[in-house]
């Protein structure tokens, strides 16, 4: 049986009653095409003999009512029953054991049992950010014990109900074992579809919780052979009606950025504030800028307007007391975007202040850019919240609601070499959404990856939609803070048990081919990477162009399917470390192609009396050849294209017998060259013991191996994570 992903015609989203009985659940799968044992109510003992006539043993008895949720808990299941007379015998028994447990059930339902198969869950739950998220996974006694599952937010397409089935621990039990045969996988797949699909019934119905636990799978078919159904309610996780463009469709965000003048509300004429502070820093990028004042004429410099109705700005920053925000905003008729950098609203508690602020910005005709938030940067654009001269401008763009975050990430990542497009920091995103930017980022010609650090999603539907828009041709990296505390609740069903942030971050991930990191300095890192290899990482797609469309080959696989990575170094403790941590990234360090012994042999590649392997050995130092490491990736990639090399090199070697850093700038020059010779493959480097060197070493080899578009690592672990971060996009486009 095959469920059908659609539903029955004319079938709309409706209110639910407060509890739903187990037959009342699968009568309505069996509408959907949704294979149900038959089965017959009853509402006493006395009448569950006659409603079991006509079944076919063995029989199933159950006791429903609203306090019966876990029935197996209340000893509210029986299975095994001969017939109609054991089904009687057993409802009597049954009923008594419930009502000592001051339980009184509605009825009961009687029902042919199963044949055996594998036991499966899968059920959908309503998340307080993401909406509905279909969960499958190992099912029956099994669920609690193994909590072997998988989420998707819904709406789930075919290759995501194929890629979690394939993802379960337990998914070798779907394809036969132990002489079994293999279940029915499409009718499998066809009704996951029909529960959590494009129109299935979690558009269709307001399901708070529901479970199908067990679904028994066989190689003919699947059936449902327990239903629960917790209606819950629809309301809406972002902003309200009236908000354009959340999708980033409806606004241009040019002037955000690249606003025409800036006006600073809040700045002192006597006392140094944070008004001040970025009237200051406004001045360092030149770009026009007015303070507005009630009284004074001039501002540390700055010209002056009594009100922000008065000021000819399309960009203007609030640092007013929170309770006077809603009165300045309202002034704001003409200004494009208000930025509120006051904090004491929805985050300190006071929802109602918030709501009076969006409230005043609709009413300007402003879009509103936080409350509690530090503003943009963009070096392009004369946009800054941070002190100092702006960094050169890119195409690397971030989305923050942590401002203090986002100054880190620009000024280490700058230190680092990353060149920033556009940074927007949003706070409590009362108003302008992060799926909002995101979506206007991926037309952005000035942007070719995105980082965002988020903590609340605010309206994680709209930013699925907003991912899956930029699927495959924008590089996205996700920072999540607070992913393994946020959301825990108590729930009534498995499947709301099961569902938790940081596992439906990751399903998140999964599914719009974003890449889920896990600090910020795995942010910056990763960001670095697609920065350096942008040419090599992005494909030419459909719709608006990015910087650095794709040259040549993307990706390569080892037999296992995983991501091939070439690992060269001088040391082999380094490089078994090395080939532990990629291995552990989900990298796999292919075999050199036989072809390649001699040819390395020649050059003085490998260590003595061994085979050359992956790791290879290549020495360098002060009394090696630098150009030996062009040669051997030359030599190796010509003969098995390697997507991804991996040089790593010991700096505090080059100054163990010596002072002169000349050596390591050689071996830098080298790498550079190799990677200018070859454009399909990435070239990473590796400095490990860097803190060694002479001070300005480390800037001299970064800035030569930036060159060229290398991005360079401290650490073999820090470099595993941004080559499997570009692995993880290129496999999801």
């Amino acid at each position: 049986m095959t469920a059908p992903v659609g539903g029955p015609s004319g079938t709309s989203r409706e209110p639910a009653p407060a509890h739903f009985a187990e037959h009342e659940v699968k009568a309505l799968l069996r509408e959907w095409g949704v294979a149900v044992p038959r089965g017959a109510t009853a509402t006493s003992p006395a009448e569950v003999a006659a409603a079991a006539r006509g079944l076919t043993p063995p029989l199933v008895l159950k006791a429903h009512g609203p306090g019966l949720v876990h029935k197996s808990d209340a000893g509210a299941v029986r299975l095994g029953l001969s017939g109609p007379a054991e089904a009687e015998s057993a409802a009597a028994e049954m009923l008594a054991g419930l009502l000592s447990q001051g339980i009184a059930p509605d009825g009961f339902l009687v029902e042919e049992q199963a044949p055996p198969g594998v036991e499966l869950i899968i059920g959908v739950v309503r998340d307080p950010g993401f909406g509905s998220v279909l969960l499958a996974g190992l099912g029956g006694v099994w669920t609690e014990v193994m909590r072997d599952t998988a989420l998707c937010l819904c709406p789930a397409s075919e290759a995501d109900a194929r890629r979690m089935l394939a993802s379960l621990r337990g998914a070798p039990l779907l394809h036969g074992h132990r002489g079994r045969p293999a279940v029915d996988s499409e009718a499998l797949v066809g009704l996951l579809l029909a529960i959590g699909g494009s129109e299935g019934l979690w558009e269709r119905l307001d399901l708070g919780e529901f479970e199908l636990n067990p679904v028994i799978a066989t190689e003919e078919g699947v059936v449902a052979v327990d239903a629960r159904y917790l209606p819950g309610t629809a309301e809406p996780t972002g902003p309200g009606p009236g908000t354009p463009g959340r999708d980033g469709s409806g606004q241009d965000f040019t002037a955000l950025f690249e606003p025409r003048a800036v006006a600073v509300v809040g700045a002192s004429a006597s006392r140094p504030n944070f008004g001040n502070m970025f009237l200051e820093f406004y001045k360092a990028t030149g770009v026009p800028l007015v303070a507005v004042h009630p009284e004074a004429d001039e501002i540390n410099g700055v010209p002056t307007v009594p009100s922000l109705a008065e000021a000819d700005a399309d960009y203007a920053l609030v640092a007013v007391p929170a309770d006077r925000c809603a009165e300045v905003v309202r002034q704001a008729k003409g200004v494009s975007f208000v930025q509120v950098m006051s904090g004491g609203f929805g985050e300190a508690g006071a929802a109602g202040l918030e709501t009076d602020l969006v409230r005043a910005a609709r009413e300007a005709g402003a879009r509103l850019l936080g409350p509690n938030c530090m503003g943009v940067y963009s070096p392009r654009g004369g946009q800054t919240f941070i002190g100092g001269e702006p960094g050169p401008p890119g195409h690397v763009a971030l989305i923050s609601q942590s401002g203090g975050l986002a100054g880190e990430v620009v000024r280490v990542g700058e230190r680092r070499g990353l060149a920033f497009s556009r940074v927007a920091t949003v706070g409590n995103s009362a108003d302008v959404t992060p799926a909002e930017l995101l979506g206007w980022l991926g037309g952005d010609e000035h942007t070719s990856v995105v980082g965002m650090y988020l903590e609340d999603p605010r309206d994680g539907h709209a930013l699925f939609e907003a991912l899956m828009a930029v699927r495959g041709r924008l590089p996205v990296v996700l920072l999540v803070g607070g992913r393994s505390g946020q959301g825990r609740r108590a729930a009534a069903s498995h499947t709301g048990g099961m569902v938790g942030d940081g596992r439906v971050w990751r399903a998140l991930a999964d599914q719009t081919g974003a890449v889920l990191v896990g600090s910020q300095d795995d942010l910056i890192g990763a960001l670095s990477f697609f920065q350096s290899h942008a040419s090599r990482i992005i494909p030419p797609v459909a719709g608006p162009p990015l910087p650095g469309a794709a040259r040549g080959p993307r990706t390569g696989r080892d037999g296992d399917g995983l991501p091939a990575v070439l690992v060269i170094g001088p040391s082999g403790g380094a490089s078994v470390l090395a080939a532990d941590v990629l291995d552990a990234a989900g990298l796999a360090l292919a075999a050199l192609p036989d072809e390649t012994r001699e040819v390395l042999k020649a050059l003085g590649a490998g260590a003595a009396g061994t085979s050359p392997a992956n790791p290879l050995e290549v020495p360098v130092g002060p009394r090696g050849r630098p150009e030996l490491v062009r040669e051997v990736i030359g030599a190796i990639v010509a003969r098995r294209p390697y997507p991804d090399v991996v040089a790593h090199v010991n700096v505090q070697s080059f100054f163990t017998f010596g002072t002169s850093a000349d050596p390591l700038y050689a071996y830098a020059h080298n790498l550079a060259r190799a990677q200018r010779d070859l454009p399909g493959t990435r070239i990473t480097l590796v400095t490990r013991n860097g803190e060694c060197a002479p001070p300005g070493v480390e800037d001299e080899v970064r800035a030569i191996a930036a060159g060229a578009g290398i991005p360079v690592y401290r650490s073999m672990e820090a470099a595993a994570v941004a080559v499997a971060a570009a692995a993880r996009f290129i496999r999801g486009a």
